[in-house]
């Protein structure tokens, strides 16, 4: 079992899964150069992806999409209207269209709605051996999403933005509106405690998508643990980076899996 967060930011996202078997790509918005690199020091070639996922069509989130394509043909996976929104260089025999839960090989993938400012977003619950879900481009956690955070072993969560350092920052009105709205990010406090409703505490959890203007990773770990702590709720939490991989704890994959494979 791995997780990866390959990168994670306004400048590019992409997170690695392999669970039972089954090896998959969840966006692709940095190069395909940077996504083989990263994939090989997982020990994993590009080409042996089962499968793309797609939560959204902004570029951020498929910048990579149609070198990765072109190269490898994998098949893509997203909601009809996401997949509509793609450059016309990416065959269309390659997307799937997908609309509740489907198999992939040894793994249930179940994309859930979320609210973004795009076609129709989602994020992904992948459950095999164990659970792990995707979160990110939200503007608010709705019953829906907190519904299927539940039961996560490992979840990447969006914790883009302080409110307050935003709201001083250098971002035009209509852009900090747009962000702060019920289709924009997820802020700190509000990632923090959608991990404290939940009835089971994921044994580890990433925070993501931060932005690199209206947060800090030292502010968004504080702000999340001291809610968490307040709360009577341990979780260890990474803070993942639009430059550099980061990857599942060792220890918490030996407790959930005997071993990464």
């Amino acid at each position: 079992m791995q997780v990866s967060v390959l990168a994670s930011g306004s400048k590019g996202n992409a997170v690695f899964v392999a669970m039972d078997g089954v090896r998959l790509l969840i966006d692709a918005g940095i190069s395909a150069t940077r996504i083989k690199k990263a994939l090989a020091a997982e020990g994993v070639e590009a080409a042996d992806l089962d499968a793309v996922l797609l939560t959204h069509e902004h570029s951020d989130h498929i910048a990579g999409l149609r070198t990765l394509t072109k190269w490898y043909r994998l098949p893509i996976y997203s909601r009809a209207a996401t997949l509509a929104h793609l450059p016309r260089e990416i065959p269309r025999a390659l997307c799937h269209a997908v609309e509740g839960s489907f198999r992939l090989a040894g793994v249930q993938v179940l994309p859930f709605s979320v609210p973004h400012d795009a076609a129709d977003p989602v994020g992904y619950r992948i459950t095999g051996g164990q659970q792990v879900t995707t979160c990110t481009d939200l503007g608010f956690v709705t019953s829906t999403v907190q519904a299927a955070l539940e039961g996560s072993d490992v979840l990447v969560l969006e914790a883009n933005h302080d409110p307050a350092v935003l709201k001083e920052g250098r971002y035009p009105w209509p852009l900090k509106r747009r962000i702060l709205g019920t289709r924009g990010h997820l802020a700190n406090a509000d990632a923090a405690w959608a991990i404290a409703r939940l009835k089971r505490a994921p044994q580890q959890v990433f925070l993501a998508h931060l932005s690199a203007e209206n947060n800090r990773p030292e502010l968004a770990r504080e702000t999340v643990e001291t809610i968490l702590a307040r709360q009577g709720v341990s979780v260890p939490i990474t803070v993942t980076s639009q430059e550099q991989p980061v990857r599942l704890h060792e220890t918490v994959a030996t407790y959930l899996w005997g071993e990464t494979s």
